[in-house]
């Protein structure tokens, strides 16, 4: 996967020297315009496919609607690669500009210490930006227009081969662990993370004699307000898909989500 967008590294962040040794990086790169396309094509995919769809059933005619689900069934099955030199170009821009909205500042402790030339297994427990390669939920690659935008990104399908292609081919990994659980225990007032039964990423970096990196993002769960279904029978059929009924928004009822300030911390490597 892409591993080469990343925002921090690409002239969108400045980098600090804390007292205590911390590498800090500051998203600066910020344009009203820019930013805006950039935010919309990074988030907005899921909202366009919805508005699609209910313009179809309720507002096209028949032959338009037809046409609007034929280009989503389309774009859910066509072959994508993230060498795409235009899916490149997409990336380095949403990477570039979405940083210094929020802003996001990472902090990594002991920077010095990490090898560029090597792979990591990133325990990330809440993200807000670009990762170098990300294992996310595989409904993702059946969305259209979604598994484009996150496919040029650098993300890849949350399965054990991901996992063993990636780490053995030299790729640095990130999971978001708490999955659905953790989105059926989200709260409005606290940050929450899902991480007690969640060790075969852990096994399989040490099969793989790759670090562990534990990262965690304070500010995410104020970027967007939502709202999600309660009640046991919703549980129940969540897990069972594996997939939590959420609604979320942003500024004016949009993807876009608030400018609220995230910050990363990168801990040390964990060896195992």
């Amino acid at each position: 996967m892409g591993a080469g967008t990343n925002g921090l590294a690409n002239g969108a962040a400045r980098v600090e020297r804390a007292e205590d040794g911390t590498a800090v990086f500051r998203g600066t790169a910020y344009s009203p315009l820019r930013t805006t396309v950039a935010l919309a094509l990074w988030l907005g995919a899921i909202h366009f496919n919805a508005f699609l769809v209910l313009a179809s059933l309720f507002l096209f005619p028949r032959r338009v609607a037809a046409l609007v689900l034929a280009t989503q069934l389309f774009f859910m099955f066509v072959p994508v690669s993230d060498k795409s030199r235009l899916g490149r170009r997409i990336a380095r821009f949403i990477t570039r500009y979405v940083i210094g909205y929020f802003p996001v500042t990472l902090h990594v402790e002991d920077y010095d210490a990490f090898d560029p030339t090597r792979a990591y297994d990133e325990d990330s427990c809440k993200q807000c930006g670009d990762i170098p390669t990300n294992v996310s939920l595989q409904k993702v690659f059946y969305t259209s227009f979604l598994r484009q935008i996150w496919t040029w990104l650098g993300l890849a399908p949350a399965s054990r081969k991901s996992f063993y292609s990636y780490l053995g081919a030299g790729y640095s990994c990130i999971i978001v662990p708490g999955g659905v659980q953790e989105i059926l225990h989200m709260d409005h007032d606290s940050e929450v993370a899902f991480l007690k039964s969640r060790k075969g990423f852990v096994k399989i970096a040490i099969e793989m004699g790759s670090p562990v990196v534990p990262v965690f993002a304070f500010g995410q769960s104020y970027v967007y307000k939502w709202w999600r279904p309660g009640g046991k029978l919703i549980v129940k059929i969540a897990r069972a898909i594996k997939f939590s009924p959420i609604i979320f928004w942003g500024k004016l009822g949009t993807p876009i989500p608030f400018a609220t300030q995230c910050m990363w911390l990168l801990e040390g490597q964990l060896r195992l």
